[in-house]
């Protein structure tokens, strides 16, 4: 039911920040990095990666399906309904279409979007207008990109994005993926 993204497959850069400490956590989510997408999903990241291509950039995978296991873990680590969902009600990751990326240059480095990746804070807000022109031009090449693959935004976090009508698509506990995430 699910699609593995992996390059070359998908030309795209992994770096699954749950499958190790670095994250909001301090400790890893999943057992192991593997990234995967409903196959509706996988499709528009196809779209949006060639999108990426031809603004001279490719797209950077931070996270993707997120087990219903894992979303608790999130939870229990930072419960705060504006960035993290509440778990009994689900999340767009749980569903499979909902991927947190970036853009990175042509030599692999992360254009500056004027925070990090989980940056729990307001700074990570679409529409900023306290930050660097060529970090409000960097989240817009983004918000363009994805957008023009089929994706909306989530208005709290610049890397987050989901397809339309994500409510339609159901929850799924890590037995989706084979059980090779938790």
């Amino acid at each position: 039911m699910l699609t593995e993204i992996t390059p070359p497959a998908f030309d795209i850069d992994l770096e699954l920040l749950y499958a190790t400490a670095d994250n909001l956590s301090g400790v890893p989510i999943y057992r192991s990095a593997v990234c995967m997408l409903h196959p509706d999903a996988a499709r528009r990241l196809a779209d949006a990666i060639r999108l990426a291509r031809g603004i001279g950039c490719r797209l950077r995978v931070y996270d993707a399906f997120r087990p219903a296991e894992a979303q608790w873990r999130l939870w229990h680590a930072f419960p705060d309904l504006t960035y993290i969902a509440d778990p009994r009600l689900g999340s767009n990751h749980t569903r499979g279409v909902a991927i947190d990326l970036t853009l990175v240059d042509a030599a692999g480095v992360p254009l500056d979007m004027g925070t990090g990746f989980d940056a729990m804070t307001e700074r990570s807000h679409h529409g900023r207008s306290d930050l660097t022109a060529e970090q409000q031009r960097n989240r817009a090449l983004l918000l363009g990109v994805m957008v023009g693959a089929g994706w909306e935004h989530y208005p709290s976090e610049w890397w987050h994005y989901q397809l339309p009508d994500a409510e339609r698509y159901p929850l799924l506990t890590d037995a989706a993926a084979g059980g090779r995430l938790m």
